[in-house]
């Protein structure tokens, strides 16, 4: 089993290499450069580093780093800055989850590839009737209007929702939806939720990028967890 992670030198995606190494597990990182990962990452025989912009490969060179891997992990998000959050590519997680869930496709023919798409709350699931209150309905609409970012991670989870749809293609996926993101050194104890069961807007809850990681990589390695929630955006909570 091997992993492509895209957004591998983010804050999130470097504690998602590290625990599938962790785990043993073979992995490959598309980072703009090596040096945006610790040495202890880089050191492992499990891990080859691909130094580039995920939307500069072509085609053919996504199909070629994906030849041998059966899942992708895309931890991709928009730099807190103002090119990052206005500046191009505006839409660089939903063209990315576009072009890699396509050429993963084409290298997994015979059995159905992974794709792992971390996301927000403030995302709804289309699927279900998720309670939204009329007033986070405005805010999420003008977060919307004012913020690229948003809008490109509600487009990208929308892409897997409708294109890759259960039966409809030989690729599998879930959604990982955390809420207010923090930093926390160890795995904690978390919870898991087919729905937002607070508001991303006015009742928002935290959500440590480790344990973020730490259930990605489960959802890699742990068929029957896969098996739970694909086709699903789960919603992970730290405990309190």
């Amino acid at each position: 089993m091997m992993t492509l992670i895209v957004g591998a030198s983010g804050a999130t995606g470097q504690k998602l290499v590290a625990e599938l190494l962790r785990r043993g597990k073979k992995v490959k990182a598309v980072v703009r450069s090596s040096a945006s990962l610790p040495a202890g990452l880089t050191d492992s025989p499990n891990l080859t580093v691909i130094e580039a912009s995920v939307l500069d490969l072509s085609d053919s060179e996504m199909e070629a780093h994906l030849d041998g891997c059966d899942a992708v992990a895309s931890c991709l998000g928009h730099n807190l800055t103002f090119q990052g959050m206005f500046g191009n590519p505006r839409k660089l997680v939903t063209e990315a989850t576009r072009r890699l869930s396509n050429a993963l496709k084409k290298a997994n023919a015979d059995q159905p590839g992974k794709f792992v798409l971390m996301n927000t709350t403030g995302n709804r699931n289309r699927d279900l009737k998720e309670p939204v209150s009329f007033a986070e309905k405005c805010v999420i609409s003008l977060l919307r209007f004012l913020l690229p970012p948003h809008l490109d991670n509600e487009e990208a989870a929308n892409f897997l929702r409708t294109e890759a749809a259960p039966g409809k293609t030989n690729l599998e996926w879930v959604v990982v939806r955390p809420d207010g993101l923090i930093n926390l050194d160890t795995v904690t104890d978390y919870e898991l939720h087919p729905s937002p069961t607070r508001s991303a807007i006015f009742n928002a809850g935290t959500t440590s990028r480790i344990n973020v990681a730490h259930f990605m990589a489960d959802l890699i390695t742990e068929e029957d967890l896969w098996n739970e929630w694909k086709g699903r955006m789960p919603v992970i909570y730290n405990q309190d």
